[in-house]
């Protein structure tokens, strides 16, 4: 268990978005001013304790791994959850400010209220459409709420997926608010609204490493930050083919 306080993120990992997970750490690091402790979400890892089978209704493997992070921070401290599929354009430390400034919040999320407008997104999977959709795709977590401690591995295993997902062993006033622009969805909201206010980018429907999505918003930003993240294979491949 871990149970320091240090900036502990926890990103959803899934083998068919390897790349997405690989860049979204590398805009992590690359915007954040403290040091942070980065953790993949991946269900070869938590083998021992995760033990929920497969929804078909999931779209990708840690659509309920997401919820143990309370438990693995043995209900201490803060942490935030975000899923693999974003860009960090801004400080993540600032959600870890607005945390600890309202301690009587047992989680902040971006209070999303929309229909998708896409039936089937990234690999031809259906897209649900759901009350509270997307607020569990960035959570930032006070694992010391009381209430918390609601969601052990029992209601993690057994909950269903309406009742993890929004939020429903909190009342609603623990579930404090974060501005639109933590948890922006690409291709959801008017593309007049995506400027430099946005602080993290949300590729849901599909982001730029797949092919038919390659030209989506903020998608050369992306592709920037993905040369950031692979720049030592880059050069090494470069002095091998110089030789």
């Amino acid at each position: 268990m871990i149970k320091s306080q240090t900036m502990n993120v926890y990103v959803g990992y899934d083998p068919k978005e390897s790349i997405a997970w690989h860049v979204m750490v590398q805009s992590l690091i690359e915007t954040s001013s403290m040091p942070l402790s980065i953790h993949p979400v991946s269900l070869k890892n938590y083998s021992k304790i995760f033990k929920r089978k497969c929804d078909p209704k999931q779209s990708n493997e840690f659509s309920f791994s997401r919820f143990m992070v309370p438990y693995l921070q043995n209900y201490s401290g803060t942490a935030i959850f975000m899923d693999c599929d974003m860009l960090l354009r801004s400080d993540i430390s600032e959600l870890f400010q607005k945390a600890r400034s309202e301690p009587d919040k047992a989680v902040h999320v971006v209070k999303h209220d929309y229909v998708p407008k896409d039936e089937i997104k990234f690999l031809g999977q259906r897209q649900f459409a759901y009350p509270r959709k997307n607020w569990s795709s960035v959570v930032v977590w006070n694992c010391s709420h009381p209430s918390n401690e609601k969601l052990d591995l029992d209601f993690i295993h057994n909950g269903t997926g309406a009742e993890l997902h929004r939020f429903t062993w909190l009342e609603d006033h623990e579930i404090g608010a974060l501005d639109i622009n933590w948890n922006w969805l690409v291709g959801e909201y008017s593309s007049d609204l995506a400027n430099a206010n946005v602080k993290n980018v949300h590729w849901t429907i599909g982001g730029p490493y797949f092919n038919e999505y390659s030209n989506v918003e903020f998608s050369d930003e992306w592709r920037s930050m993905e040369a950031k993240t692979f720049r030592c294979d880059q050069l090494h491949s470069q002095k091998v083919n110089a030789k």
